[in-house]
């Protein structure tokens, strides 16, 4: 495996990646600008460590736990981490979260999460198995991750995830009598287009009702990015504000 060493958040954050297979993009630097500022962290399928590192760099985390199921990709976690200046607030588990993690349950502030999106049943899987697993999920998928998501978090905790608009009505399902509060935005690519991404928050154990925010849009109609996503994704602005 070749890697590239990339950086995000204006430089800020360097990382070293795979060539070819699961790469870091825009929605995990998305998804760190969503998640609120927290002392333990925990990332679910954290890949290279993209979004568990923004949050430490943009200061709002303390301790992140990166959970990733990949070997190669879990050693680059550790790696980027060390490069960084930052394995001393970093712990890097492998593992499958399916299975039963190596994790103190109810613990932990905050947890994050780009599951798995494409649809098994109906897309045509990458030829490269990291990618594939990176990407591919089953009818169970959100189910799984949310019931995770909510065995590691403490009451009072947030989930934030990033995902597809089109995954709204399981993850809400997921969520019924483990989140509440849910906060949701919409990610258009330019005006007039529909949504491509949804970022949703959520606190374990309230019954707050759901809301709707407003959109961000990260480009222009002639492809230029917006301010705002300039802020987000080269400055790590807060998209929530906080």
């Amino acid at each position: 495996m070749t890697n590239s060493d990339d950086a995000i958040l204006g430089g800020r954050l360097k990382l070293l990646q795979p060539r070819e297979g699961h790469r870091a993009g825009h929605d995990a630097v998305l998804l760190a600008a969503a998640a609120p500022k927290a002392k333990l962290v925990l990332e679910l399928g954290a890949g290279v460590g993209t979004a568990g590192l923004a949050l430490i760099v943009r200061e709002a985390a303390e301790m992140v736990t990166l959970v990733e199921i990949d070997p190669e990709l879990s050693e680059l976690s550790s790696q980027n981490a060390y490069r960084n200046g930052l394995s001393n607030a970093v712990r890097v588990v492998r593992g499958d979260i399916a299975e039963e993690l190596p994790l103190q349950v109810d613990a932990y502030d905050l947890v994050i999460m780009n599951p798995p999106f494409n649809d098994a049943a109906t897309s045509r899987p990458s030829p490269n198995f990291s990618r594939a697993r990176a990407h591919v999920a089953d009818s169970t998928t959100i189910e799984r991750w949310i019931a995770r998501a909510s065995r590691y978090c403490k009451a009072g905790g947030c989930v934030t995830i990033i995902h597809r608009p089109e995954a709204t009505l399981p993850i809400l399902k997921s969520m019924d009598g483990r989140f509440g509060a849910i906060e949701m935005i919409p990610v258009f690519p330019k005006p007039e287009a529909a949504a491509i991404r949804l970022i949703m928050r959520a606190i374990k154990g309230r019954k707050t009702p759901t809301r709707m925010l407003p959109g961000i849009t990260l480009n222009d109609s002639n492809g230029t990015p917006s301010a705002f996503a300039e802020r987000i994704l080269r400055g790590g602005a807060s998209i929530f504000g906080d």
